[in-house]
This record gives C-alpha cells, sequence and structure tokens, in this order.
C-alpha cells in the first residue's frame, strides 16, 4: 500500500545518475573466475548437447522484443511515493544483476576464444543477451528520471572470485531460479490486469525464455563435468549451493515484501513456489535436491529471512557501535543454525529416480 504521495530523496551520483546501492550480502555481486582453468575443460562428453544449446542461443529468438514501444513513451510522474521507491529499487537491483552476468560472460567469451571456441561461442551470446537485458533495465529506470553508470560500477565495484564450479552451481540456479520469478509474475499480471502499471512487465515471458536458455546452457556444461555431480563431494555441494541460493531469495523477497504487495502478489506464496519449482528444475541437472516437503523446510527459511531482518533493523538503529556489535552476534549464528537444520535434512535422490525412469 502506498503510505505517501511524495517520493524520498535517492542518492546521486551526479545529476540523473543514481548512486549504486551499497554491497551487502543481498545485493547483486561481480564476480571474476579462474579463466585458464575454464579454457581447459574438456567438453567432448556432452559436445553435442553443449552445441544445440548454442545453436539456440545463436538463432536469437528474441533480438526484435525489448524494443520500447509506444506504451513507454509516456510520463511516469504519476507513480510516486514508496511505489515508486520500490520499483526502482527492483530496476536497480536488477540492472545490475544483468550487468555483473554480461561482465563476466564477455570475460570468459575474450579469455578462451582460442583454446576452447565452442564455450567462446556460447559466453558471446550469453554476454549479448545480458547486456540487452541490463540495458533495457536502464533505459526503464530513466523513465523515472534516475539511470545506472555502469562504466563507473564496473571501475568501483567489489569482484568475488568463484571457482569456475561455483560459478557453474550458482550461476545455472541464478538463471533457473530467474525463468521461475519472471514468469510467475508475468502469469500474475495476465490475470491481474489492474496491477501492471508499467509495461516492462509484459516483456517478462520472453525476457524468462532467455533466463531458461541460459540455465539450459549451464546444464549442458555441468553434466559434461562428472565431477561436479558423478560423486559424494558434488552431492554435499550441491545442497550447500541449492540452500545458500534459496535462503537469499527469501531474505530479498521478505525484505521487499512491499514491492511484491504494491504488485498484488503475497511475497510468502510467491517465494515458496519459486522455491519449489525452482527445485524440481534442479532434478533435471543435480544428483540430489533439496526436500521441499518437509514439514519445516518453509518455516527454517522464514526464520532466517526474520533473522535477516533483525540485523537490518539493527544496523539502522542508532544504538552505539559495540551494542550493535554483542546484539549482532546471536541474529548471525540463528541464521546459520536454521541453515545447519536445513542442510541436514534428507535430501531427494535424482540420479536414482533418472535411472528407474529409463
Amino acid at each position: 500500500m502506498v503510505k505517501s504521495l511524495e517520493t524520498p530523496p535517492v542518492e546521486l551520483l551526479k545529476p540523473g545518475v543514481k548512486a549504486p546501492v551499497q554491497e551487502t550480502l543481498l545485493t547483486p555481486r561481480f564476480y571474476t573466475t579462474d579463466f585458464d582453468a575454464v579454457a581447459k575443460m574438456d567438453i567432448s562428453g556432452y559436445e553435442e548437447e553443449i552445441r544445440a544449446v548454442v545453436d539456440e542461443l545463436k538463432a536469437d529468438y528474441n533480438r526484435h522484443h525489448f524494443i520500447r514501444d509506444d506504451e513507454f513513451k509516456q510520463s511516469w510522474d504519476h507513480i510516486q511515493g514508496e511505489k515508486r521507491l520500490a520499483f526502482i529499487d527492483f530496476l536497480e537491483r536488477s540492472c545490475t544483476s544483468e550487468f555483473s552476468g554480461f561482465l563476466l560472460f564477455k570475460e570468459l567469451s575474450r579469455r578462451i576464444k582460442n583454446s576452447n571456441p565452442l564455450l567462446s561461442e556460447a559466453f558471446e551470446y550469453l554476454a549479448r543477451d545480458e547486456a540487452r537485458h541490463a540495458g533495457f533495465l536502464n533505459k526503464s529506470m530513466a523513465d523515472f528520471n534516475l539511470s545506472l553508470d555502469l562504466s563507473y560500477m564496473t571501475k568501483k565495484r567489489t569482484y568475488t572470485f568463484f571457482p569456475p564450479e561455483w560459478v557453474i552451481y550458482t550461476v545455472y540456479l541464478s538463471e533457473k531460479i530467474g525463468y521461475w520469478r519472471y514468469i510467475l509474475v508475468f502469469r500474475h499480471m495476465a490475470q491481474n490486469p489492474e496491477f501492471q502499471f508499467y509495461p516492462l512487465f509484459r516483456k517478462f515471458e520472453s525476457w524468462c525464455q532467455d533466463e531458461n536458455r541460459h540455465g539450459d546452457f549451464f546444464k549442458a556444461l555441468l553434466r559434461s563435468q562428472p565431477h561436479l555431480w558423478n560423486n559424494w563431494k558434488a552431492r554435499l555441494w550441491v545442497r550447500f549451493f541449492l540452500l545458500t541460493v534459496f535462503v537469499t531469495h527469501t531474505m530479498t523477497v521478505f525484505e521487499r515484501a512491499n514491492f511484491y504487495e504494491i504488485l498484488g502478489i503475497h511475497p510468502r506464496k510467491y517465494n515458496s513456489q519459486v522455491i519449489t519449482e525452482t527445485n524440481k528444475t534442479a532434478a533435471r541437472a543435480f544428483p540430489v535436491i533439496l526436500n521441499t516437503n518437509h514439514p519445516y523446510f518453509f518455516w527454517n527459511l522464514e526464520q532466517c529471512a526474520i533473522n535477516n531482518q533483525k540485523l537490518i533493523d539493527l544496523k539502522n538503529s542508532n544504538k552505539s557501535v559495540i551494542e550493535k556489535f554483542f546484539q549482532k552476534i546471536p541474529l548471525v549464528m540463528n541464521i546459520v543454525w536454521y541453515m545447519l537444520k536445513l542442510y541436514l535434512v534428507k535430501p531427494i535422490n535424482t540420479e536414482k529416480t533418472r535411472q528407474t525412469v529409463c
């Protein structure tokens, strides 16, 4: 619900250019990796499947989709207050996430071009899509008299190093969870057009197909590397990355519950559906998935989000640094405890199910 017609000021780098949000656990991050290790990946055992996905990416089915038609060409000054702020926040974080993917994929494509041309070609198409998404989102921000200085972010943001294995796990999951996030919002808007206050939402159906194809590429890449799925260490890592992605998503949805309520979406139900569907999708790539039907699965996830909100409130309080430090410890320990409880729930063996079906 919009509480005020006046929009609080946002921090600017310069007129019309929004300062990037402060980097936290939940803000989209910029990544780098071991490019030489990616260049040396042996994909020969799965090359046919990877080539098929690359051919789909090459076809560029959405090349005519991201066009700012007449529906965009109007004033959006009537969107004010919390609604405007919440939507700008969504646009900024989405743009940052897409731009982060562009930087990583573009650098991967450049670095491995001579040694692994098929993967280089794939990463070039992925970078193309992510750049297109980021640009479209940044133009949407311009409708609200703001934009992001992407070159500034390239130079100033902290880059986190992930080994190639971690990149494959996390990007696969981020693309697939992105698909479900977008498609569920699109379906909701189609059924409830009164909440469709901006035309970007109409683009989500084709948009999420890009996410799906990206995820399919990383699935094929993952399956081409047996050590990423065919041993006990891989099963432990898969559970870890599924859990961290689901906890992060839950924290983000609960922290920005107001945005989903503006869209007429119930945050808790939306979060549960996104995670349930992503977990099912992951069964096609991973040797195990989490048991989302466990009676305390979502309750434990939400406890992580509740404690995270308490951390945010504590950070924004007027308490002294010492008080904040000591009050922060039990909240962090609570999050770790609930994550551990979730991690120890017996997972579902998808390889056994796959063999039974075959």
